[in-house]
């Protein structure tokens, strides 16, 4: 057995003991090496390279135009409580001379959600991975996601849904933001993202 895997087990029996279970009853005899092994497909984000991801499949072209990439679905861990937090990520990117492979924008957002997170952060953190590999002329990603230490403890809001954006270069411009926000309105996500006003 793998020895992180090892220690991780020891100490989720540990948990059970602690919470007033019997580690060694059926049910859960097998339980804190399970818990383990997902722990580390959870959190295998932080053995990953995202700028290398981008990188590795970059492409000379002279298209000028947004790039969107609609509904990437994600599932992450809040670092509060250790809780899910799930929903989907949409990226928008204006290219200044390379593309990158549109299953790498998907990678991405897998690699930053298998991590310890908070929904801003993460929103921050596509964006940025995008700048410093491609340097595009702009990006912009938005993330809408439901939490579930806000449905399942604490205030218990089954309906509350998180938006998150940060946008750089180009899309900082509201006409842009404002495009990008109504091709994903259009994409029919069941979350209401509303684009600023003009005069915003």
């Amino acid at each position: 057995m793998d020895s992180l895997q090892e220690q991780l087990a020891a100490h989720y029996l540990e948990i059970l003991r602690l919470l007033g279970e019997d580690p060694e009853r059926e049910g859960l005899k097998k339980t804190p090496i399970r818990v383990a092994r997902a722990w580390l497909e959870l959190m295998r984000g932080y053995h990953e390279d995202p700028v290398a991801i981008i990188q590795s499949a970059l492409f000379k072209e002279t298209y000028h135009n947004m790039v969107f990439v609609k509904d990437i679905e994600f599932y992450s861990l809040c670092e509060h409580h250790m809780l899910p937090f799930f929903g989907k990520a949409h990226i928008a990117y204006i290219p200044d001379g390379e593309i990158t492979g549109l299953s790498k924008l998907a990678r991405i957002v897998n690699t930053f959600s298998h991590r310890l997170q908070v929904q801003e952060r993460m929103t921050e953190q596509i964006a940025q991975c995008i700048q410093e590999a491609l340097h595009p002329l702009g990006v912009m990603v938005v993330v809408e996601g439901r939490h579930l230490c806000m449905q399942m403890r604490g205030v218990a809001k089954q309906n509350a849904q998180t938006v998150t954006m940060h946008a750089i270069g180009a899309f900082e411009q509201t006409d842009k933001q404002q495009e990008f926000l109504s091709l994903i309105q259009q994409s029919g996500s069941p979350m209401n993202v509303i684009p600023p006003s003009p005069d915003a």
